[in-house]
């Protein structure tokens, strides 16, 4: 059995957190050079919002909406999981308008950079916590082994062709552009 197979499809969930909660940390650091009067950086919250639609939305949300959220939707969950269910779903739809606010924070004023960074921030962490301490490793009792096991071949295969979906279309875009 492959070292992938003995984990749980927890595991790359919780493992994918530590890399949003690095990107987190550094817009923090960004939210204090603005606060000490600094502009911000364009080129960094360019980036910033690129990892977060990319990574944590498109990857991370992904496979949580399209893989474990929809195999939990048939499963006869407990009515506090339903209930988180729900609420994290709903705080996936917060944090897509938070990024989209953030894309356009470069012409507005420091103090409006600096409250969406604070909300990223706020939701992130609570929501992150949820999943973590709460939710995935509670979640995975309504799942057979075998279950578990596909669940986690589908992860594997879902960030496979993830790449190739997002450099396809940039190609796809810049070959309209340029035609």
């Amino acid at each position: 059995m492959t070292e992938k197979r003995k984990m749980m499809p927890a595991g790359p969930l919780m493992i994918e957190h530590r890399l949003i909660e690095r990107m987190i940390s550094l817009l923090g650091k960004e939210a204090q050079r603005l606060k000490g009067g600094c502009n911000a950086d364009p080129e960094f919250l360019r980036s910033a919002v690129d990892f977060f639609r990319t990574y944590a939305d498109a990857c991370h949300h992904g496979k949580e909406e399209d893989i474990l959220f929809a195999r939990l939707k048939e499963k006869p969950l407990s009515a506090e999981h339903k209930r988180i269910l729900d609420e994290l779903l709903a705080e996936h739809v917060i944090a897509r308008k938070l990024v989209g606010r953030l894309s356009s924070e470069t012409d507005a004023t420091r103090e409006d950079a600096i409250k969406c960074i604070k909300e990223i921030d706020d939701l992130y962490a609570a929501h992150i916590e949820k999943e973590d301490k709460h939710f995935f490793l509670p979640v995975m009792q309504y799942f057979s082994k075998e279950e578990q096991d596909k669940m986690l071949e589908d992860f594997f295969e879902f960030d496979r062709k993830m790449i190739h979906k997002k450099y396809g279309g940039i190609v796809d875009r810049l070959e309209s552009t340029k035609n």
